[in-house]
């Protein structure tokens, strides 16, 4: 979750590291520092944002090559001393690091039974004091021998005084390496670099590298590979705010082209779609559908795009429970779901799938990903770089590929099929009216603002939206919310309703429609405030909420869509309103890369 970038060329370093961390910041972190080598080498860090780091910097920090980092504490609160770049006893030796060393506090003591000295309550500390016990005179075997004994996971760069390049190696954490003129450049995410160069080279697990101005060498178990050089289509432009006041507006404002270009790039495509699954009869396989968090949202209402027009069914889970079950494989297709193609959990789950030989099918939104390496078959989604960690675009462009998906192989008549098509194509229309609504949104914003607790509903395909919506506004305004499934608040949750637990219910106007009208009733009767999202043309609900926000029609399988764009807009609002820094929450991360 940790962001760490690297330079090395013929401009100062410390400029160019503090822009590339920068960009990284969506990632989560509490501490930030730099190290540059001009000679020797200088560290600065500190338990403060990345601008606060710029404007405190010394003007001494100057040299060519240098290291940076954006810490996400897991061992050791955020401060100044557990913050990274970490060095060794002699200070010519330091690293940065992203992952977790689960055998950290064995080496520790091992290495200081032998003299070493530690000042920090980190794990990553170990490494540098591991490389400098086994340098003699080659720094990238150093750092090879002092891996062997590291279990656990990790993305590190590693530099020395008076050495001439920097090291970096990775397993189980995303490291990329970027090429430019007389200068390259490494971090753990692509946005870090796109300032620089748009050529770039993903390291696979076990991978080291060794990085010049001039060169980029990778060997793997010692011996030299070849890695594909990628070419990033994104630009820095498509990352910029746009003049919009947060990256998390900008995104939500830019849904309807990146359902747009998702559909026409999968009617365009020119690769085979045919038997997307893996061999034998589709119709008849088990199927599992893996993710987590907002993509698990996304996964839940797969399920029913699925089993309705897939006809067969399909089962769901949190990747992070997946890992523990102890129980045989018994699935023959499954599909994962990650935005950045570098989800630890989601990872994990597809090592295990992939072992009992399931086929495995990633929808991702990063070519060159991990996940897109791992996996049998891709699905890309066209959402293009989304900063905000709060997923909004890179969750409408999931479900584009899940619908994409169901209807490919669905088992209706060719004209039904060819209907949902239709109106799937004018879905990005239908959610501009979304956008042009938020006035009405913004007032009801301005409603949920005083309440600590919000609740929110829905059946069916619109359950999982509910969860979303909950999911939004907890992690953005810092509200308590839940999201249910409609039918169960009389089953405990009841005991929480009244006036100050609002109630914010998704009505679709679908076989569930009469079910939630009684259900609303219900929630009036506990006396909770009810604001509605419903169809336009509906004026039955609007007797029964309090309030009541319109989205356009469009057929019942399509209503996720419209939905959910109109409850981020009411979570973005609300968190607007209360202040709060809605691009990067605290404590939250865009990219979970820890398990």
């Amino acid at each position: 979750m940790c962001g760490i970038v690297g330079y090395i060329g013929e401009k100062q370093a410390g400029p160019i590291l503090l822009n590339c961390l920068s960009w990284l910041e969506c990632r989560g972190y509490d501490s930030c520092g730099i190290a540059v080598a001009g000679g020797d080498l200088t560290v600065y860090k500190n338990a403060v944002r990345v601008k606060a780091l710029e404007e405190t910097l010394p003007p001494g920090i100057k040299g060519t090559a240098g290291i940076g980092h954006t810490r996400w504490a897991t061992h050791g609160e955020p401060s100044q001393v557990n913050a990274h770049p970490h060095g060794d006893c002699a200070g010519k030796i330091v690293v940065v690091h992203n992952g977790v060393i689960n055998n950290f506090q064995k080496l520790r003591q091992q290495l200081s039974g032998e003299g070493h000295s530690f000042i920090s309550e980190t794990d990553t500390e170990v490494i540098p004091h591991l490389v400098e016990k086994y340098y003699d005179g080659d720094l990238a075997k150093a750092v090879a021998i002092a891996l062997d004994e590291v279990v656990g996971s990790y993305a590190i760069i590693v530099m020395m005084a008076g050495e001439p390049g920097l090291v970096a190696a990775r397993k189980d954490s995303p490291l990329i390496i970027g090429i430019g003129d007389r200068e390259n450049y490494i971090a753990s995410d692509v946005p870090a670099v796109l300032d620089y160069t748009n050529r770039v080279i993903y390291l696979e697990d076990d991978d080291i590298g060794v990085i010049t101005a001039d060169d980029v060498k990778v060997t793997r178990q010692g011996a030299g590979v070849d890695r594909k050089r990628h070419r990033i289509l994104w630009s820095m432009e498509d990352a910029r705010k746009g003049g919009y006041g947060h990256f998390m507006l900008k995104e939500i404002h830019e849904q309807p082209k990146v359902i747009r270009d998702t559909i026409q790039a999968y009617l365009l495509a020119e690769e085979s779609t045919e038997d997307l699954f893996g061999p034998g009869d589709t119709y008849r396989a088990s199927m599992l559908l893996l993710a987590c968090g907002t993509s698990y949202h996304a996964a839940m209402i797969g399920k029913y795009l699925l089993e309705e027009l897939f006809g067969t069914p399909v089962r769901t889970e949190l990747a992070s429970e997946f890992n523990y079950h102890g129980y045989n494989i018994a699935v023959d297709r499954a599909i994962v779901i990650t935005q950045s193609g570098e989800t630890a959990d989601v990872l994990k789950a597809m090592k295990r799938l992939t072992g009992a030989g399931c086929p495995v099918t990633a929808i991702t939104n990063v070519m060159g990903s991990t996940a897109s390496r791992m996996a049998q078959r891709v699905v890309y989604t066209r959402a293009g770089p989304e900063i905000s960690v709060a997923a909004t675009k890179s969750f409408i462009a999931q479900l584009m590929a899940l619908y994409w998906l169901a209807l490919l192989y669905s088992k209706i008549d060719i004209s039904q099929r060819d209907n949902l098509v239709t109106k799937m194509r004018q879905l990005p229309g239908k959610v501009q009216q979304v956008l042009d609504n938020d006035a009405v949104i913004l007032k009801c914003a301005g409603q949920l603002v005083g309440y600590d607790h919000t609740f929110f509903v829905g059946r069916g395909i619109n359950f999982p939206v509910a969860m979303e919506g909950a999911l939004k506004l907890k992690e953005i305004s810092y509200i308590h919310a839940e999201g249910y499934a409609a039918g169960e608040l009389k089953h405990g949750t009841f005991a929480l309703l009244g006036r100050e637990a609002p109630v914010v219910a998704v009505v679709a106007q679908d076989d569930t429609y009469e079910a939630m009208l009684t259900g609303i009733k219900e929630i009036k009767a506990r006396h909770s405030p009810v604001i509605a999202l419903v169809a336009e043309g509906d004026e039955t609900v609007g007797e029964l909420a309090d309030t009541v926000i319109t989205v356009p029609q469009t057929d019942a399988i399509f209503s996720p869509v419209v939905n959910t764009v109109a409850l981020q807009l009411l979570a973005y609002y609300t968190a607007k309103q209360r202040g709060c820094p809605i691009d990067f929450p605290r404590n939250l991360a865009k990219s979970v890369t820890v398990d």
